[in-house]
């Protein structure tokens, strides 16, 4: 294995222009945690295509999943792609460079298997992005005997027909039981070179995989829609299985959620140690794909889901954790559950979110738990704004609990409410529609009552946000006919207004992206053609609304025949639909019946719990006393309720012995810190002496000013505590010279979470590490020594904020935080050196006064030496040294900043251009930064000195200067502590030692 450090950036097949692109963290690699083998002696190499932004699926739980289960096999490697944003793309065919794997930058063509993860279908165009900019052959039945086998897998895969064309196998199902062996199948057969047709046999015959050239298509008179009516003749010659089944995972226990995972260094979407805590769903509404094909129901075990909280977020050093599930209040011991995570979390100071909440289940008890660990606002999701037409989605959720849920959120300070909600569901009426607003303004009510009568002191943030139906595949909805797009337009509308009037904050979907793909996700494979011409006039990121092209979608559609109302008209019941062929192992009249009871407004139960219970219970008691059957209704998918019913005592049985040990531990050291308490107080009064003299406490008061945050807040002491304010000088080398000034503000506390040192945070509503830096870098500038200032909480804090501390002991405290930190630097991060500043010295910002830059000659000849050299010194000895730029003029309208025009500045160089030198293999110079006026930027300066535009990345920053009592340029490392004049919230004293 590879250390990812070891890859240098000049590796890097962007390095050259990753500075002129967005968010050049997106590309890098080599982040923390991440897997990098050797190819050579691996049975099979596999990348993970995933069809979005790297943030999106760094975000992305299954990516997760994929890439541990996987890279925990010697024999296989996974490593990632991500589909590039539109910039990268057009430097990529400018230079016809490849899209390349984050871990060993090696071409997607050049892997035995690419795999997509299929998530939605508004994805399909950046499927084919991948191919292409990896160098595979789109079309399967074009590509080449040495291309890699494409594979997907996924929610979408359960109905994959319009990108039957582009992909060879599709995994239907869940992976963790099928892919290594699959994967294993693939790289054995071709390393014995094996022909394409038979590697494709051979894995069809693996449960869950679906080869679709072994199928054959007819369009089904009844709908217009091609179906699969059997196999080809090949795919009967090769053995081709008849039917393809879902394949699930029967016991989560056996394969543990991944703790270890490449720590994004873009700002992932979701940038924080999430565990799946459960799949599946019981509740069985009628409209959701994910609580079908996920059946059935499986829990993990809650030390299994501690566990991989605890050590994903030690090993990554992120500040928040999530439980995930497709209905987090249906977990059967999410309560008890949470009461045992909390207290771990909040000595971590890592916050808790929690996906997926229903209007019920939210007690006062676990919104007390959640609220300790800073989270400000909650989200949950009615569906729908009438009883009656909840009763027809099967949520089983009523206003009253909507309601009760809201009162308590607000009751302990919440400041968000946000509830999703669904339009354009069967049946619905605009009365219907006119319900989802007055939910909100119901809540909204709610909340005004509560500020009146002094419950609250500021009305909470209440937004209602809505989707359109898309009736989806393996759903009793999946007949249902989508409403036109102009009904749409028009409820929208009718919702905009309504919530305008009821002050509630109201977001809508764009009706036209759920129109096409409600196209792909009723498809069939004729629109396999349909995708490939919109992709070829330009089409990409279809969910991102910046790049949506609708006309362009339109086009393709004509162009290749489609006719779309045949995808989103009502479907007969009875008929092959072109999903058919694939078993999701459900009853034959099972997705039939739950859709006769819709159309009736008529209600089945939760499954899995007791009859007529909403929530499960949250003590091992209560559960025990339980004696009334869990519900089945009998769906086809095989459960064992008696397993179930006994598993979940195990876990409320754990988690209650957890708690108690945990109070008998916490009684036990309450007990000792007052033992010791009272002995240190005995020893002062024999001893005649404080430990810390009042005089000085009086000074650390008052540079603790008083938190705002509530007193049950984990940040609070935190906040108000004594802290040493920490300087580290580092190098920033390699991939992290990408990685702008807020990625640091990202990366460095994690930094210090991993070293087990606890940072600390200002004291506002939003807690944040407190951390200030010197002058941003350029992205792509490297730097030889940067700085930044981490205030910390260590033993001797309260010593050395009243001046008690020797120059002597804080180096030696430094010296300690240094040498704790070197085993978690992230890759790119070198420290050079640590000291503690002491009360009384100037701050980062009054020291820094200018700053000495190199631009690398490497490969310049003796001639081109010299003529620059010439070039230097006629300048420098000219009349006039100035640069002269357009700066944008901006002007703050409508609470925003806008420009509103450019103007000419011109920057005199002679004050602020100290020193210049060309050397053998850099040219140098030192910029005066601490001058009125505007500053010259290091490039301007570069291009000036060269006579040519110089690259950010071709440059260095050697090191930030600051000025000593005799005025001389010194390094800050050199420097040491400069002494302000007194100040009231400063011990003046001598300056300590430089790092």
């Amino acid at each position: 294995m590879v250390d990812a450090a070891d890859l240098a950036l000049d590796e890097h097949p962007y390095a050259a222009f990753l500075a002129r692109v967005k968010k050049p963290g997106r590309y890098l690699g080599g982040e923390e945690q991440s897997v990098i083998k050797d190819h050579a002696g691996l049975t099979c190499r596999f990348v993970l295509a995933f069809p979005d932004l790297y943030e999106i699926g760094m975000s992305h739980l299954g990516t997760r999943i994929l890439y541990s289960l996987i890279n925990d096999a010697e024999d296989l490697c996974c490593e990632r792609a991500f589909t590039p944003w539109t910039d990268m793309e057009q430097e990529l065919r400018r230079r016809d460079l490849p899209l390349v794997s984050l871990e060993t930058y090696t071409p997607l063509r050049d892997f035995d298997v690419v795999g997509f993860s299929l998530q939605y279908e508004l994805s399909y165009s950046n499927v084919l992005l991948n191919l292409d900019l990896g160098g595979v052959t789109l079309r399967a039945a074009e590509r080449g005997e040495a291309e890699p086998i494409v594979i997907a897998g996924g929610p979408t895969a359960t109905h994959p027909e319009p990108l039957a064309d582009f992909i060879d196998a599709f995994l239907v199902g869940e992976a963790e039981e099928t892919l290594t062996g699959m994967l294993r199948t693939i790289g054995r057969m071709r390393q014995e070179g094996r022909a394409r047709v038979e590697i494709l046999a051979a894995i069809a015959q693996i449960p869950g995989i679906y080869v679709p050239r072994f199928y054959r298509v007819e369009e089904e008179p009844r709908t217009g829609l091609q179906v699969v009516v059997g196999r080809t003749e090949e795919g009967l010659a090769l053995g081709a299985p008849a039917s393809v089944e879902r394949v699930f995972v029967r016991d989560l226990g056996e394969f543990k959620f991944p703790t270890r995972f490449p720590v994004p260094y873009a700002e992932a979407i979701f940038d924080r140690a999430s565990v799946e805590i459960t799949r599946g769903c019981t509740e069985g509404c009628r409209f959701c794909q994910a609580g079908m094909i996920y059946r059935p129901v499986r829990e993990r075990s809650p030390e299994d889901i501690i566990e991989a909280v605890l050590e994903g977020t030690d090993a990554g050093g992120f500040d928040e954790a999530s439980l995930t599930a497709l209905s987090t209040a249906d977990v059967s011991c999410i309560d008890p559950l949470i009461k045992a995570l909390v207290p771990e979390l909040a000595k971590r100071k890592v916050s808790l979110g929690i996906a997926s909440l229903r209007a019920y289940g939210l007690n006062e008890s676990m919104l007390d738990e959640i609220k300790k660990v800073g989270i400000d606002g909650l989200t949950f999701a009615p569906e729908a704004g009438t009883q009656r037409m909840r009763n027809v989605i099967n949520k089983n959720v009523s206003d009253e609990d909507v309601l009760a849920s809201a009162k308590r959120i607000f009751e302990r300070g919440y400041s968000r409410m946000k509830m999703y909600f669904i339009m354009g569901l069967p049946t619905e009426t605009d009365e219907d529609v006119a319900g989802i607003v007055e939910t909100g303004r119901m809540v909204r009510q709610l909340a005004a009552s509560m500020v009146r009568e002094g419950v609250v002191e500021q009305l909470p943030n209440i937004t209602v946000s809505v989707s359109q139906h898309v009736p989806k595949p393996h759903t009793p909805f999946q007949w249902a006919a989508m409403d036109s797009m102009e009904d749409l337009e028009s409820k929208v509308s009718l919702l905009r207004d309504q919530a305008k009037r009821a002050k509630v904050g109201c977001k809508t979907h764009d009706v036209r992206e759920s129109w096409l793909e409600c196209i792909f996700a009723r498809g069939d494979r004729r629109l396999g053609a349909t995708l490939e011409h919109a992709y070829k006039a330009g089409v990409r990121f279809d969910g991102w609304k910046e790049l949506f092209a609708f006309e362009t979608w339109l086009d393709a559609l004509e162009a290749t025949g489609i006719e779309a109302a045949n995808y989103t008209q009502t479907l007969p019941v009875g008929v092959p639909l072109p999903w058919s062929h694939l078993d999701m192992g459900f009853e034959a009249d099972f997705l039939e019946s739950e859709y006769r009871k819709a159309l009736a407004d008529r209600v089945s139960p939760p499954c899995g719990k007791p009859a007529g219970a909403k929530v499960h219970h949250t003590t091992l008691a209560d559960a025990e006393a339980e004696k009334k059957r869990l519900v089945c209704y009998d769906c086809g998918v095989a459960c064992d309720l008696s397993d179930m019913r006994s598993e979940r005592m195990v876990a409320l049985r754990s988690l209650s012995e957890r708690t108690e040990a945990r109070l008998a531990e916490q009684a036990e050291r309450e007990a000792e810190e007052a033992v010791e308490a009272l002995a240190r107080e005995e020893a002062r009064r024999e001893g005649g002496e404080e430990l810390i003299p009042a005089s000085r406490l009086a000074r650390i008061s008052g540079r603790l000013a008083p938190s705002n945050l509530d007193d049950d807040s984990a940040f609070k002491h935190n906040a108000e505590a004594p802290y040493s304010k920490v300087r580290l000088f580092f190098a920033k080398v390699g991939t992290l010279r990408f990685m702008s000034q807020l990625d640091l503000v990202r990366i460095i506390p994690r930094m210090f979470r991993r070293a087990g040192i606890e940072m600390g945070f200002r004291r506002g509503f939003n807690p944040q590490p407190r951390m200030s830096f010197g002058p941003a870098l350029a992205l792509g500038m490297g730097a030889d020594e940067e700085v930044v200032d981490c205030d910390l909480l260590l033993e001797r804090s309260a010593e050395d904020m009243a001046g008690l501390l020797s120059a002597e002991e804080r180096q030696a405290i430094a010296d300690d935080v240094f040498a704790r930190l070197q085993d978690s630097t992230p890759p790119g991060m070198v420290l050079l050196g640590a000291r503690i500043v002491a009360p009384g010295e100037k701050t980062l910002g009054e020291l820094v006064a200018g700053a000495d830059f190199a631009i690398e000659l490497s490969g310049l000849s003796a001639d081109a030496r010299a003529r620059l050299e010439a070039r230097v010194g006629g300048l420098l000895a000219g009349e006039e040294l100035t640069i002269t730029r357009e700066q944008r003029v901006k002007k703050k309208r409508n609470k925003r900043r806008r420009q509103v025009g450019t103007k000419t500045v011109v920057v005199d160089l002679r004050p602020r251009l100290l020193d210049v030198s060309v050397g053998e293999a850099q040219l140098r110079f030192r910029l005066r930064t601490d001058l009125e006026g505007a500053n010259a930027r290091p490039r301007e300066i570069a291009a000036l000195l060269t006579g040519q535009h110089v690259e950010d990345h071709q440059m260095r920053r050697l090191r930030l200067l600051g000025r000593d009592g005799e005025g001389d340029w010194l390094s800050l490392r050199e420097l040491g502590g400069v002494w302000r004049a007194a100040h009231r919230r400063h011990v003046p004293g001598p300056p300590s030692a430089p790092a």
